[in-house]
């Protein structure tokens, strides 16, 4: 059996940005049951990071991660981890109020958010039809997150700091013996003092497998497509275009456009694949939108995204099970909140504390510990 001061169960971004956070003070083997980390959610990422965008608590994360975005550690990526990208919100005229309300509240994070008038949105975007944009709102600081960048970053430099990665290690059963826990895995068998639910949509079974309460999580599936830019469009400077209704969104994407009708239908875990009705919606609403004729989808992929029931991540010690901590509900803002929440759980588990640059957010532990669920989830036998 091999020991560690703490596994961490799953390689997407939450796993690997945690692992390697804990691994500059501790021994840390990471835990990932496919044969590459990053196969699911992670790997089907819009890449998108807005501070005007999820809950509260959310955009406080994402405000709270962004200067390691902008100045990561030295040798950390090849490459800058964020690019200029914008995001316009916009609304139809019966989606006028809806709009407001947006901009009130988008507001009292980001002061830099402005409205845009429908001359201004058409010049950045002139495939919007101008019979159909009523009103806009403005992020100018939206970015693009290289995904891949990020993600191998963080592996890798956990890597450097002596954590291990053990791939192909589906975990099979996990108990709790003498203060520590063992997981025993399709790769082997694990031992640690503390462990680390990030197994994403599948975070409610791990829990289940240790002894512990499942919050509640619940996997919703995201589709996503790609289709040619429009012919003679230089779309490389387009912002991302979302709708204020949560109906769709696209945005430039490697000279393709990439569209979602931005789903959120329930799902079990799984490999999730693309919904053809839900395609053929993101179509639609495309076409209504803009001037874009669809002629072909290049490609198209389904993810799963997972929510708590308040919408807030999950993250913190379980309070009837000692030493297993959660990391999970990032609810597909998990690029975004992965410096924030990878430096959240680190300060819990190492120190007790949250970190500074959280607690100056105005995040507290509470309003994102899984013992906000205790009351409310049934006991497993």
């Amino acid at each position: 059996m091999t020991a560690a001061d703490i596994l961490v169960i799953g390689g997407g971004i939450a796993g690997a940005s945690a692992a390697y956070e804990l691994a500059a003070a501790a021994k840390v083997i990471l835990l990932e049951r496919e044969s590459h980390c990053g196969y699911h959610a992670t790997g089907r990422s819009a890449a998108s990071f807005t501070e005007n965008y999820g809950t509260a608590v959310v955009r406080r994360l994402a405000m709270a991660g962004r200067s390691f975005f902008e100045t990561p550690p030295e040798g950390f990526a090849e490459h800058p981890l964020v690019r200029p990208r914008g995001m316009i919100t916009i609304a139809r005229t019966d989606q006028i109020d809806a709009l407001d309300e947006e901009f009130a509240r988008a507001q009292r994070f980001l002061p830099s958010m402005r409205r845009m008038d429908v001359e201004e949105a058409l010049s950045l975007v002139p495939v919007l039809r101008a019979d159909y944009l009523a009103g806009a709102i403005f992020e100018p600081d939206s970015r693009d997150i290289d995904v891949h960048g990020l993600h191998q970053g963080y592996l890798k430099a956990l890597k450097a700091r002596g954590g291990v990665i053990v791939t192909d290690a589906e975990v099979e059963a996990i108990e709790r013996n003498g203060g520590r826990w063992s997981v025993r895995t399709r790769a082997g068998d694990f031992t640690a003092a503390k462990l680390v639910n990030a197994a994403g949509a599948w975070a409610d079974e791990i829990a289940r497998k240790a002894g512990a309460q499942p919050v509640g999580l619940t996997p919703r599936r995201r589709t996503a497509f790609t289709i040619n830019a429009p012919a003679g469009a230089a779309i490389a400077d387009w912002p991302l275009v979302n709708d204020v209704g949560a109906a769709f969104y696209f945005k430039p994407d490697a000279g393709q456009l990439l569209v979602s009708p931005a789903d959120a239908a329930p799902s079990p875990p799984t490999d999730a694949q693309a919904d053809e009705y839900e395609v053929a919606l993101g179509i639609d609403r495309l076409e209504r939108a803009t001037s874009i004729p669809v002629r072909k989808i290049n490609r198209k992929w389904a993810g799963l995204r997972t929510f708590a029931g308040d919408g807030n991540p999950v993250v913190g010690e379980d309070p009837l099970s000692r030493g297993f901590f959660w990391l999970a509900g990032q609810g597909g803002y998990g690029f975004k909140t992965a410096p924030a929440l990878s430096r959240i759980i680190a300060g819990l588990i190492l120190t007790g504390a949250l970190p500074e640059e959280a607690t100056d957010r105005g995040l507290t532990a509470e309003e994102i510990s899984p013992g906000r669920f205790s009351a409310l989830v049934e006991p497993q036998s």
